[in-house]
């Protein structure tokens, strides 16, 4: 072949080339075209997510390598945000939104954290559901422990998913209608709770301790705002040994048959606010518990649920103290009580200075209580010592019943005392067939006003019987 025609060849084959590499480029880059178009919206969102964690003092546990995919284990990430945020003074820890972060038992700890901490949640935070997450059983699934002026806020949620765990409980309905609910979310729900059992069967059966959701312990300057926790698998929000409490702008929500579900609950812990909250709930929507003092409950909307409940105190003969509690501008739907003040035979201590004042009832069995005879259980021994009561305020109480107006029931050898109703507006929801009338046994006080209905049984004056005040001066 001439020195020509091989120069020809050549040539075509270069031209052949070109071509053929063109043809490769253009068809990768359609390739990467159509690949980048399909995860666009998904890569947005996860660096919008990381944005929301830049500056300094913001850690954001995606950049802790957390997933935010609601199945892998997020937990390791926001231990290690945490610890990062620990070390500096008003640091902030990201959990951004567009993100579900599926995370473990976990403890967010002091003392040895600077203070004000702030614990942003805008995304959602998902707990474990197999068994095998919560080794033989936990008292709690989040918490923070010994901290000054920590914060949680935000407007993301807290799903606990407690199903798996009320599942195993005999008073548990799934299919129980929920009067919170519309009936698209109802629908849902069901489907809900229909593929956890499935999956709770196949993963085994949960402990039989149940977690609180979210709790907070020896801490001080503490704030909880805009969050929502639901479907906690025991209670929602606890605080427990801490002062200069403030929860704002918070939801809690379970269904009304989900066992010791309670919305929030307080015990030896002082100076607490809680306002402009909704509970939603299987059992007392706020619970106050011995050691508390100072707290200032008000524009709270209530049901399902237990209504708002001081105890159950003195339970196994122990000594129990509350004062200083004041209730007010508060409305209930569909609840067991009102307001509660319940009691164990055998305690001792004392609980005083409580104001329940604008409380508006809808369809409340009882809607004003007093029991120094609780028992959770078949039957309580009969116990002479008791928590003493006195101080107890009932002011513009309006609404409606299905069971009982009023329920004193107070101690024989401690009456309550110092009780007084003012502007008590109780009709039955079956106004051409009454329900029971007010009850009251061993308890003294006053009327300041006339009542509807008219609680005759009131005794006047003081309680003859000696004891009161030792109990009083012994908290």
């Amino acid at each position: 072949m001439s020195k020509g025609s091989l120069r020809n060849v050549a040539f075509l084959m270069l031209i052949g080339m070109f071509f053929g590499f063109s043809s490769f480029e253009v068809c990768s880059a359609r390739q990467a075209k159509h690949y980048r178009t399909q995860h666009k919206p998904s890569f947005r969102r996860q660096m919008a997510a990381r944005q929301q964690g830049r500056g300094s003092g913001t850690f954001n546990v995606l950049d802790y390598g957390a997933k935010g995919d609601g199945t892998t284990d997020d937990t390791k990430a926001f231990e290690a945000a945490w610890a990062a945020a620990c070390k500096q003074a008003a640091s902030t820890v990201m959990v951004p939104s567009g993100s579900v972060f599926l995370v473990g038992p976990i403890s967010f700890s002091g003392p040895n954290c600077q203070p004000k901490i702030v614990f942003q949640l805008d995304g959602k935070i998902i707990a474990a559901t197999s068994s095998g997450a919560w080794g033989s059983g936990l008292l709690q699934w989040i918490e923070f422990t010994k901290l000054q002026g920590i914060t949680v806020r935000g407007k993301g949620t807290i799903d606990g998913q407690g199903s798996v765990w009320w599942n195993d409980s005999p008073t548990f309905d799934p299919t129980a209608e929920d009067s919170t609910t519309n009936d698209s979310v109802t629908g849902a729900n069901q489907v809900f709770n229909h593929v956890w059992q499935i999956s709770s069967e196949l993963k085994g059966k949960m402990p039989s301790t149940r977690p609180t959701a979210l709790r907070f312990y020896g801490s001080n300057g503490v704030t909880v705002t805009g969050i929502t926790i639901q479907n906690s698998p025991q209670t929602h929000l606890k605080f427990d040994t801490c002062t200069s409490v403030q929860v704002s702008d918070f939801s809690a929500s379970s269904p009304g048959n989900s066992p010791n579900t309670d919305g929030i609950h307080l015990q030896n812990s002082q100076d607490v606010v809680i306002s402009s909250t909704t509970l939603a709930c299987g059992d007392d929507c706020v619970s106050i518990q011995t050691g508390c003092s100072n707290v200032y409950i008000n524009n709270v909307n209530c049901g399902p649920g237990h209504g708002i409940s001081i105890g159950g105190l003195g339970k196994d003969n122990s000594k129990a103290c509350v004062s200083n509690v004041t209730v007010r501008d508060v409305s209930m739907h569909n609840t067991l009580t009102g307001v509660r003040i319940k009691t164990w035979q055998g305690g001792s201590g004392a609980v005083q200075q409580v104001m329940f004042s604008n409380i508006q009832v809808s369809e409340v069995e009882t809607p004003i209580m007093i029991d120094q005879f609780y028992c959770d259980k078949g039957s309580c021994k009969n116990q002479s010592s008791a928590v003493a009561v006195s101080g107890i305020n009932y002011v513009n109480i309006k609404g409606t019943y299905t069971v009982k107006p009023v329920h004193f029931a107070c101690s024989d050898s401690l009456p309550c005392s110092g009780v007084s109703l003012s502007t008590i507006e109780l009709k039955s929801v079956q106004e051409k067939h009454p329900l029971g009338g007010p009850f009251c046994w061993e308890t003294y006080g006053e009327l300041k006003t006339a009542t509807e209905p008219p609680i005759n049984c009131l005794e006047s004056g003081k309680p003859s019987k000696s004891g009161t005040q030792s109990s009083f001066e012994s908290c």
